[in-house]
């Protein structure tokens, strides 16, 4: 049925729209869901091997890579370990929906060129505080981003078994 009180958007909001209804966190949620978010996305230009954030920082932000790729490392005796590489539409530094959350992992450039799209916190958290329905669809893709990597950590423990306590982790004892 036709809404003639229905928001329009430019071909430029339609296009970023578009590119956040493809990210993983961002997938559950209608045209005027994401809306919300585009006066907050903002776009930021790195080069190659410029550091994102490191782990220890606090998590402000949340990014969506637009063009080139970043490693995902952790720290392990001096030497950076990947964890992962992201590229175009995928999320990185997510544990900003958690307030008063630490950055886990060191996120650092690995293409000549990057462009990233970054949502503070703040305006982030506002967000999901004034629509509890954006933060339900939201928080369960986040919550089954995290249930995959769990599974796949107990998957790559089994395959490994003895390599560390596995208690210990899942307590919180390390």
């Amino acid at each position: 049925m036709f809404n003639p009180f229905k928001k329009k958007y430019s071909k430029e909001e339609l296009d970023l729209i578009a590119f956040l209804a493809q990210t993983r966190h961002f997938e559950k949620l209608d045209e005027d869901e994401l809306g919300l978010f585009l006066p907050y996305m903002y776009l930021r230009d790195y080069q190659q091997d410029e550091v994102v954030f490191f782990a220890g920082d606090p998590s402000h932000a949340l990014y969506l890579i637009n063009r080139g790729s970043v490693s995902l490392s952790i720290d392990v005796n001096d030497r950076f370990e990947q964890l992962a590489e992201a590229y175009r539409g995928q999320v990185f530094g997510d544990n900003s929906l958690i307030e008063s959350a630490k950055r886990i992992y060191t996120s650092a450039v690995t293409s000549e060129k990057a462009q990233l799209y970054v949502i503070p916190q703040i305006n982030l958290l506002e967000i999901l505080n004034d629509h509890p329905e954006v933060r339900a669809k939201v928080m369960t893709a986040f919550a089954e981003v995290y249930n995959e990597y769990t599974a796949q950590l107990f998957k790559t423990y089994k395959s490994h078994f003895g390599f560390f306590e596995l208690s210990k982790v899942y307590l919180g004892k390390v």
